[in-house]
């Protein structure tokens, strides 16, 4: 079985394209392969300081990936501040990591030119994203492109460290899924929230409908013919209807007689009743709050095994283990 890690941030409601593009992969991986999936919280530190938002969020992502059909008898499945070791290997890998590594990170370059106040933390992000995957011996990694680079400056800290101290990480491999479209948000940029153009999947109906109106379309009338493949509608509809309900909208497009208006009920119906079931769940779990941290407590311990493992390694390579 394939060692597989990835992580998500808790930065807001999560949505469709978090689901899409993250969320539903890998729990798709979680039957073939030892998966390892958790909440990056530390990671949010960077730019969140509201102490119950954090709170919150991480909870409510949690909530997320167990109502979407993560096991967690199948992965492991934690939140990351509740496995400190990670913190101790971060700190290990930083003092063997140069300046001129993290000064070459696009993410960091570029979320100071969007005018996000730098400290520390933002600066030193890849080390402890290095500490989350080598911690694990993570032989995959799944990452959207925006993140390529801090795996291979993952990478570059592993194979410095093995140099100097012998054979002790795994060199994670980055999985790209270069063919996963990107998910249009509603301004027809990619959905981000940083753009607030995004969809909810556990939103209140009328607030999911009313999102879903807001939709950009081109300023064709009702009894014009509709170009599909350049309408956001149709592009999210794609993405969650069958084979048969997509042919019948296409055909209606190219026919003229349907407007924009109808197109979006449409693509409003069909995602509140993907999500329904899902949903359900949701509640089921939000309802008991308990439970929730139960399962992430013992997730936790259950990663820890692997965790201290590989810490006692290390510390045995640096000379912390000194009797």
């Amino acid at each position: 079985m394939t060692r597989i890690l990835s992580g998500i941030q808790p930065s807001g409601s999560l949505h469709i394209g978090n689901y899409l593009a993250m969320m539903k992969p890998m729990i798709a991986l979680q039957d073939d392969n030892e998966l390892y999936c958790f909440i990056v919280n530390y990671h949010a530190l960077t730019s969140l300081s509201d102490p119950e938002k954090l709170k919150k969020n991480t909870m409510d992502a949690a909530i997320d990936f167990l109502a979407l059909g993560l096991d967690p008898e199948k992965a492991n499945f934690w939140i990351q501040s509740d496995l400190p070791e990670v913190q101790e290997l971060t700190w290990i890998l930083s003092c063997n990591t140069s300046l001129g590594l993290l000064e070459r990170s696009h993410s960091y370059k570029d979320k100071i030119a969007k005018g996000l106040t730098p400290n520390a933390g933002l600066y030193t992000y890849p080390v402890l994203m290095a500490a989350d995957i080598l911690l694990f011996q993570a032989e995959k990694v799944p990452v959207g492109k925006d993140q390529k680079q801090h795996l291979e400056i993952t990478r570059d800290i592993a194979s410095s460290f093995n140099a100097n101290f012998g054979e002790t990480f795994v060199l994670p491999e980055p999985v790209i899924e270069d063919n996963l479209a990107v998910i249009p948000g509603v301004d027809g940029q990619k959905m981000s929230k940083s753009y607030d153009n995004t969809i909810c999947m556990f939103e209140e109906e009328k607030k999911m409908r009313k999102r879903i109106m807001k939709i950009v379309t081109d300023s064709r009338g009702v009894d014009e013919p509709k170009d599909p493949d350049k309408c956001t509608v149709f592009s999210l509809y794609k993405l969650f209807a069958s084979d048969e309900q997509i042919d019948s909208l296409r055909n209606a497009y190219l026919a003229g007689g349907m407007g924009y208006g109808d197109a979006k009920q449409l693509l409003f119906e069909v995602i509140r009743d993907y999500f329904k079931p899902f949903k359900e769940k949701r509640d089921q779990l939000a309802a008991d709050p308990q439970k929730v941290k139960d399962i992430m407590l013992m997730g936790a311990a259950k990663t820890r095994i692997k965790a201290r493992e590989t810490l006692s390694l290390v510390r045995e390579k640096v000379g912390l283990k000194y009797f």
